[in-house]
């Protein structure tokens, strides 16, 4: 049994969706970028592209994937003796000596901070023995994440030779790379002190744009200026990607901004309402949805049905599903969708306990009280 859902209701959700102005942008942004990609890191929906699965060269960028790929093996404060051959790379560097020691974490830092090629073999060794095996492993882990068009053959993303991925591959890794507490920590440090040196993060967004908190840059002749920034602002998460980009830092700013202004984050979670609670003692029980967050445009409310019990009956147990919340867009597309839940327990009255019968006379009386053919629930 279903019902419609409450004009009260209707507007608490549109509070809920457009607490913040509409500045939905009318153009796209301005990008100097030869590819990329702009998405909403929790649910993974792309927001914005720009030949988003063009092959292109990585360069340091995919040093986030280095650090996914040793963390699996290495533990942050484990001590590592750096190898001679580790050490004197070419390009960027921390300077890394031999027969010195360092924990993983300093050696994170040198890596993500001051893109230390001598930091990605120093990982790459203490992970697996040696870069090469390393290398296998990252391209496992690429694979494993659905970083499809990608292929790796070293860890830091200086040898361009038979080295290829994508903007939208680059997202994928990024948004993996948040849900590492210590990846997250580390890409977001603005600068650490490391066997008495200053590292200074190179991701100048983190002190330019409101709300970035991680990242990573890149560079060489091959690839061109690569970046990724990860940023948090009005509760939603985006992870920007450009490639090839003369103009990057304006590029992450104006594509930012951009998406701010447009879009918003819908959370089922903050969505809660009551139904009757038969033999119950409390009238009503409260419901609420699962995990969903969706990207939603400022300028228009989404479509939100709710397939739910007109009430129910004691005893109610908390957490237990009762219904199935869908998410659609203006076309009536499925975005997602998650199910509806107690919220708490719904304790049975022994002295208001009903026979089949009469339970079979609540049902009646509700069908008849409220049915339209038993419409669903629906925002609009």
């Amino acid at each position: 049994m279903r019902t419609r859902i409450r004009k009260t209701e209707t507007l608490l959700l549109a509070a809920l969706l457009c607490c913040m102005p509409v500045q939905a942008a009318t153009e796209d942004p301005a990008v100097s970028a030869k590819t990329a990609i702009l998405l909403e890191a929790e649910s993974g929906v792309s927001l914005y592209e720009k030949a988003a699965d063009q092959p292109m060269k990585a360069a340091s960028t995919l040093k986030l994937l280095t650090a996914l790929t040793a963390l699996e093996v290495l533990s942050p404060e484990q001590t590592v003796t750096i190898p001679a051959e580790c050490c004197s790379r070419e390009g960027s560097s921390m300077y890394l000596q031999p027969e010195e020691n360092y924990t993983v974490r300093e050696l994170l830092l040198g890596l993500l901070l001051a893109s230390g090629n001598d930091a990605a073999a120093a990982l790459a060794c203490a992970a697996s023995g040696s870069e090469q095996d390393f290398v296998r492993r990252m391209n496992e882990k690429a694979s494993e994440l659905g970083m499809t068009h990608s292929v790796f053959t070293d860890a830091s993303g200086l040898n361009a030779e038979g080295h290829s991925t994508t903007a939208r591959d680059l997202g994928i890794l990024a948004c993996a790379a948040l849900q590492d507490p210590v990846i997250r920590e580390v890409m977001g440090t603005q600068s650490a002190e490391v066997h008495g040196q200053t590292l200074v993060n190179h991701n100048k967004l983190l002190w330019r744009s409101e709300g970035t908190f991680g990242g990573k840059t890149g560079y060489t002749v091959a690839a061109g200026r690569t970046l990724i920034s990860c940023t948090e602002r009005e509760g939603m998460t985006l992870v920007c990607v450009t490639m090839d980009a003369p103009d990057d830092w304006n590029d992450h700013l104006n594509l930012l901004s951009w998406c701010y202004g447009r879009y918003c984050l819908f959370d089922a979670a903050e969505l809660n309402w009551s139904v009757p609670l038969i033999s119950g003692k409390t009238e009503t029980v409260r419901l609420s949805a699962g995990e969903l967050k969706h990207p939603v445009p400022k300028d228009t409310l989404p479509e939100i049905r709710l397939d739910v019990p007109r009430f129910l009956y004691a005893p109610m147990s908390a957490g237990v599903q009762v219904g199935k919340l869908q998410l659609l867009d203006g076309q009536g597309r499925l975005l997602g969708e998650t199910g509806i839940f107690c919220a708490e327990t719904g304790s049975l009255d022994e002295t208001q306990a009903l026979n089949f019968w009469e339970q079979l006379r609540w049902y009646w009386y509700f069908a008849c009280r409220h049915s339209i053919s038993y419409p669903q629930y629906a925002f609009y």
